[in-house]
């Protein structure tokens, strides 16, 4: 298959990437508006990456966890709507959300579990060709449990995440020396402390690396366990001077469950439950004497090496983009998000809860009929909420569907006053649609990093300027 005339195109399905909220939620508009959806999941259930933090809560109440087409198709069939003012876990959210929806007689037929996306291309074409290239209908290539195959659609949307892309421990942004060979001391962002993974951290010392709210909830839950395990020591590392920006403000931040829990960890770090380890940029991952690892970190005043039993990288996520290299996509160079998403929600500069509601014109590419929504479309920025996503695909439904008219609109009420400075030193916030924090900035208030030291055994040809990376952080 290579070019189409445009009435055997519109007659192919629209592809979407990812079975989780917000691909479920592009499935549900796409279904109101009449389009054929295929949801291809690498898992083998709806919500397969929420279930991996079923023991977290969110910060959203539930009137903001749950998108209107999805609540329609839902409500057909008995659906028990959750109280709104009530928060969920991620447990919760699968169980009482995700998987009845999932399981509607319109969507559950549409669903293929097991399939994972390997690229997304052109039919006949590859990413140099321009000229006729919408004429050519999309190929998503699939790994099944029966081998490869491929997909033909009039238009694709990845709602895939960034869940299984985590970023490394490597204060560069790559792997830190001997990170990969470290692996069996690694727990991910967000071990279930409490419940399933409790013998990992009990009676044991743990070092908890980041400064966003994954970190946040593991060293909360280490705080717990140690009340009730002697012997269990929490080491928490920034790459920052300041752990504020995580701190919050408290009874300002619009979303109480996430001001209760920056409180919270200020409170623990004063009260010595735990010990804060400031500009750690971590270098180095070595076996250590007794089982455990030996984390090294490199600063202004040297070197610094703590030793212990298990290592919680909260560094954030990145987004994968093998699969749409074929793709032309305009991709912003800091945050590998859409290029004009990005001014929104570029972390240097903004620490709101949420960005103003945006939809198909924000979203779109070079690539006609190709979208990256959800979490994915954040790129590397933190702070992604649902609600935004849910916005996100009934905009770009809507614009596959031809109804730029109701694409253009905004039709997600946030409340406002999120207050966030656009430019370091802005006289005047700029006033934003979301949640507000409380917060005035973002990476612009923490200052200038100071100077990276280079080994003296480094051979450089020529140093102009090098300057320490900030701390990452995850929604």
């Amino acid at each position: 298959m290579t070019a189409l005339d445009s009435t055997t195109a519109q007659g192919l399905p629209v592809v979407i990437i990812g079975a989780g909220p917000v691909g479920l939620a592009a499935a549900a508009h796409a279904i109101e508006r009449g389009l054929d959806p295929i949801v291809l999941e690498s898992g083998r259930h709806a919500g397969s990456s929420v279930r991996e933090w079923a023991h977290i809560s969110l910060f959203s109440p539930w009137r903001f966890d749950t998108d209107a087409a999805a609540r329609r198709l839902l409500a057909r069939h008995g659906w028990d709507e959750p109280a709104g003012d009530e928060v969920p876990t991620g447990g919760d959210l699968v169980e009482r959300y995700l998987q009845p929806l999932s399981e509607v007689p319109e969507l559950a037929g549409r669903i293929r579990y097991g399939a994972r996306v390997l690229s997304v291309s052109r039919a006949g074409i590859d990413k140099t060709r321009s000229i006729g290239r919408e004429q050519h209908p999309f190929v998503v290539r699939v790994q099944t449990a029966v081998g490869v195959e491929d997909v033909f659609a009039r238009a694709v949307i990845d709602a895939s995440g960034t869940w299984h892309t985590p970023s490394p421990l490597g204060a560069m942004g790559i792997p830190a020396a001997g990170e990969s060979e470290a692996s069996e001391w690694l727990v991910g962002g967000l071990p279930d402390v409490l419940g399933e993974d409790r013998a990992r951290f009990a009676g044991k010392r743990t070092l908890v690396v980041g400064l966003g709210h994954s970190a946040a909830n593991t060293l909360l839950a280490l705080v717990d366990l140690a009340h009730e395990a002697p012997g269990t020591e929490i080491v928490w590392a920034i790459r920052g001077d300041s752990p504020q920006r995580l701190y919050g403000a408290g009874a300002a931040d619009e979303l109480p469950e996430r001001g209760a829990l920056g409180t919270r960890l200020e409170s623990a770090v004063e009260a010595g439950d735990i010990r804060l380890l400031r500009r750690f940029e971590v270098a180095s991952l070595t076996t250590a004497p007794g089982g455990r690892v030996a984390v090294t970190a490199t600063g202004p005043e040297g070197d610094q090496t703590v030793t212990v039993d298990a290592v919680a990288a909260a560094t954030g996520f990145r987004p994968d983009l093998d699969m749409t290299r074929e793709l032309q996509l305009d991709l912003d160079s800091t945050t590998e998000s859409p290029s004009r998403l990005a001014p929104l929600i570029d972390p240097n500069f903004h620490s709101c809860g949420t960005v103003e509601p945006h939809g198909a014109d924000v979203l779109a590419h070079p690539e006609k009929d190709f979208y990256v929504v959800g979490m994915k479309s954040y790129g590397r920025a933190p702070t992604f909420l649902l609600a935004t996503g849910y916005e996100q695909v009934r905009s770009v439904v809507a614009a596959i569907a031809g109804d730029h008219e109701a694409a253009g609109r905004v039709e997600l009420a946030l409340p406002e006053t999120g207050v966030c400075c656009s430019t370091p030193g802005a006289s005047q916030p700029a006033l934003t649609s979301g949640f507000a924090t409380g917060m005035a900035h973002g990476r612009s208030g923490e200052g200038q990093d100071a100077p990276v030291a280079i080994p003296a055994a480094a051979t450089l040809l020529q140093v102009r300027e090098v300057t320490a990376s900030q701390d990452a952080c995850c929604s």
